[in-house]
């Protein structure tokens, strides 16, 4: 009977130092990349420019425009419906999935608002409004779209796989691994349409990959209940 039991205490320690090794690895990685984007003044990165020429000079109206309704996607209200299906997803009760979409909501919210203060502070200029072709505004590192896509994609993730960890149904696993590769895969896409689109360097797309990958993780140690399923 005490098997469970020391399966329990083996693996709630693991269950906070992997996500507490993942915060720490992409802050630091995310803390140097913007130390050296303000050092340089805001300036290209070695590459920057190359990714920039070689995606501004292959632009095709068909593609732009793609790219265009892809990058809708990874602002405004939609990753906040990420957001809230994923609480839904995740609660079994209709308390739990109350709980799990206040959860979801805040994780996005406050670190939209963190991204926010650390951009205006790294206060990056974006690239010559000439190679532009949708509209952006304020400064460009972290991209926001490419943060927040990826965000919402983490927390949508999150949502599938502790569903499906409690589940009973023979699919429920694969189905899980299903929608996060499709969730990861567009959150991708947002943040390469935002260099193709002219509005963003690709450091700043990392930046906002490592930032969201940062936060999740330690939104993940901060709060015990995105360690767990929902009720």
């Amino acid at each position: 009977m005490s098997a469970p039991a020391d399966g329990d205490a083996v693996r709630a320690p693991r269950a906070r130092t992997v996500p507490a090794v993942v915060a720490t690895v992409c802050g630091a990685l995310f803390g140097v990349l913007a130390l050296v984007v303000s050092v340089r003044g805001g300036a290209p990165l070695p590459g920057d420019g190359a990714v920039h020429d070689w995606t501004r000079d292959r632009r095709t109206s068909g593609v732009v425009a793609l790219a265009r309704g892809v990058t809708s996607t990874g602002t405004f209200v939609w990753p906040y419906l990420l957001a809230l299906a994923a609480g839904l997803t995740v609660g079994r009760t209709a308390r739990g999935r109350l709980r799990a979409v206040i959860i979801a909501v805040l994780v996005l919210v406050f670190g939209q608002a963190v991204r926010f203060g650390l951009m205006e502070l790294v206060a990056r200029p974006r690239p010559d409004i000439a190679d532009q072709v949708t509209r952006a505004a304020n400064f460009s590192f972290p991209s926001g779209h490419a943060s927040t896509s990826a965000l919402a994609a983490g927390i949508l993730c999150w949502a599938v796989t502790c569903r499906a960890a409690g589940a009973t149904t023979p699919g429920s696993r694969p189905l899980a691994r299903t929608v996060c590769v499709l969730a990861l895969c567009w959150a991708a896409a947002v943040g390469l349409t935002r260099i193709y689109l002219g509005v963003h360097w690709p450091s700043d797309v990392l930046g906002g990959w490592l930032f969201a990958a940062g936060w999740l993780a330690a939104s993940a140690v901060a709060v015990p209940a995105l360690r767990r399923p929902a009720g």
